[in-house]
């Protein structure tokens, strides 16, 4: 049975309702107090309807959009709102609406099809067909007007794509994939001419048609855009000036003014915006909210939320459990990190941008160390210790440094990151998981590869396995490094920094430029947590604890002059050490810091909103 949200079965919009918000952050200019972004701000989004908060730049209309959408990260938020007459949740606001962010944030690896249908596995339920799921892709493919470009790649700045036009229509798109019942879009005519500006917003109304609640901001609409809304508000310095129909705008601000559109040559939606703007320039607007607050227009509207705000709606049982969905994402842990190695695994492991960095730097480093230290292993003399253990020092060191190449690609991709998980797609540990596998699989069959070229070739003794395990291990804990950096880092600039500085102080503290013993004792607590020191600690012990070094020691003078034998292992106070009990060691950083990346990116916000 059809209720006032369905209709023909299909789902349709929320009436979206809200009453005197305000909004206030801290002070820029006066310590101590707040700074009101809103200013009790009040009206309502109809399904089936284009609405537009309008306003000069500064003027609250993102602001008050992101607060609408639950996507405020700091600051304080009063007064009423309500979706269908339920107070939103969380996890509804993730699940069952759609945002449109002004800036693209699209993982150009994929093309446009492959774009939408990777969110549709994401936000649409696990037990729907995944054949539902295609058909779905191609119903919003076909809304949009992108079934020509579906097959093209969406590309970047440096690899060429899709138009700019056609990246604001699959940021649409992965919005819309997922039936929302309400849409945001925030400035989607950003950065488009006037010509690419109404093709994107003729799409966008023409998706009202299907009942979706819709409501967009926009700074400057063209006059074509302008006639597309049904209604609009106008903010000015957080302030409502006017709410109500389109068509009705003209007539109010002529009156407000005393100023007939008629008599400029401007069209009317430049007109309009020239009032509010002179009045935000001028600080007119007090004039113009006195005018506002005092007319029967906003009586009306008052009157009519009044009645509706409390109402529910009839809702379906299915609506209602949307309405109190518990939780953010659709998708369990286990699918969540099957969709991210179905699509963005496939296409990485094929992506230059994404192997040269974790791949070149590594074969050129094996080349060097298998041609300058070939065949040196097999040298237990005392005059070759030197060089044996330099060999394996780089061996240690040289994953923690090439650990820098991971940063530009988890940095950049923040934006994606948080669009993504703010769109209910994945939760952070599913997010950590699936990259740490891509890195996992990468790393343990370049490492076998490098291991076995490095061993044979420097002709080094003892386990092949303790030595793959040191590298491997050394890897991954670089790896684990360069999330967790990338994570809490500003910026990329900020990320370069931190990494070699933290690099060098376990290069510093391993064991090769000073023994341990020699290490000042305020010092000594830090070769603990120094993942290297035990890399090169169980490397040294793997290639001297064998029958051909049995005999290599170390020439000690003693304090009257006299000199002993110390065998090489005491003289590096490794005589105890358990070289696969520092394996697993060196594993468990890894673990370490992976769980500390998942807790900076679950709690460590750098977008601010």
């Amino acid at each position: 049975m059809a209720t006032s949200n369905e209709t023909n079965g299909k789902q349709i919009g929320f009436r979206l309702t809200f009453k005197n918000v305000r909004y206030e952050v801290p002070s820029n200019t006066e310590k101590g107090k707040t700074a009101a972004l809103l200013k009790d701000v009040t009206g309502y989004f109809n399904p089936g309807e284009l609405s537009a908060l309008i306003g000069p730049s500064g003027s609250g209309k993102t602001t008050l959009l992101d607060v609408l959408a639950g996507r405020k990260t700091q600051g304080t938020t009063t007064g009423v709102i309500r979706f269908a007459g339920f107070p939103p949740t969380y996890n509804f606001l993730r699940r069952y609406t759609g945002y449109v962010e002004q800036f693209d944030t699209l993982l150009d690896i994929f093309t446009v099809r492959e774009m939408i249908m990777y969110t549709a596995e994401l936000k649409r339920p696990v037990s729907e067909a995944l054949l539902s799921k295609r058909a779905a892709v191609d119903v919003v493919l076909e809304k949009l007007g992108l079934e020509e470009c579906q097959h093209i790649k969406i590309g970047s700045q440096l690899s060429r794509g899709i138009s700019g036009g056609q990246a604001k229509r699959v940021n649409i798109g992965i919005a819309l994939v997922s039936n929302p019942r309400v849409l945001f879009l925030d400035e989607p005519t950003s950065g488009l001419d006037s010509h690419t500006a109404n093709e994107v917003m003729t799409v966008v109304k023409n998706l009202t048609q299907d009942g979706t609640t819709i409501c967009t901001t926009i700074h400057s609409p063209t006059p074509y855009t302008y006639r597309l809304f049904d209604t609009m508000m106008i903010l000015v310095r957080g302030y409502a000036v006017y709410f109500g129909s389109r068509e009705a705008a003209t007539g109010y601000f002529e009156t407000l003014t005393m100023d007939s559109r008629s008599t400029h040559e401007n069209s009317e939606a430049e007109w309009i915006t020239d009032i509010v703007v002179s009045a935000g320039k001028q600080k007119g607007n007090h004039e113009m909210l006195e005018a506002y607050d005092k007319s029967d227009m906003k009586k009306a509207v008052e009157a009519e939320i009044d009645a509706k705000l409390d109402e529910k709606s009839a809702l379906s049982e299915d609506e209602y459990k949307q309405i109190a969905e518990g939780r953010a994402t659709v998708t369990p842990f286990w699918f969540g990190v099957k969709t991210f190695l179905k699509y963005r695994t496939a296409k990485n492991f094929r992506s230059s941008e994404f192997m040269v960095p974790r791949i070149a730097a590594k074969v050129v480093f094996v080349f060097l160390l298998s041609t300058i230290f070939h065949g040196v292993g097999d040298d237990f003399s005392a005059d070759n210790f030197t060089n044996i253990a330099g060999l394996l020092f780089v061996w240690c060191a040289l994953p923690v440094f090439s650990a820098s190449a991971y940063l530009p690609n988890l940095v950049l991709e923040r934006a994606i990151f948080y669009r993504e998980r703010n769109d209910g797609l994945y939760r952070v540990i599913t997010y950590v998981v699936a990259k740490m596998l891509d890195e996992i699989v990468l790393a343990l069959v370049s490492s076998v590869i490098f291991g076995v070229i490095i061993y044979y070739a420097t002709d080094l003794q003892g386990s092949f396995a303790v030595f793959w395990a040191v590298y491997n291990g050394n890897l991954l804990t670089g790896v684990g490094i360069a999330y967790f950096i990338a994570s809490i880092a500003p910026n990329l600039d900020a990320a370069n920094a931190m990494l070699p500085a933290y690099a060098s102080t376990l290069i510093l503290f391993a064991g090769f430029m000073i023994r341990l013993d020699d290490i000042p004792n305020y010092y000594y607590w830090y070769t603990r947590l120094d993942f290297v020191q035990y890399g090169l600690s169980a490397l040294l012990v793997n290639q001297y604890d064998t029958d051909k070094a049995a005999n290599l020691t170390i020439r000690v003078r003693e304090g009257d002059g006299s000199f002993r034998e110390i065998p090489m292992l005491e003289y590096y106070s490794l005589e105890d050490v358990d070289a696969s009990a520092y394996c697993a060691i060196i594993y468990a950083f890894f673990i370490a810091f992976c769980f500390l990346s998942y807790l900076a990116m679950q709690f460590w916000k750098h977008q601010k909103r």
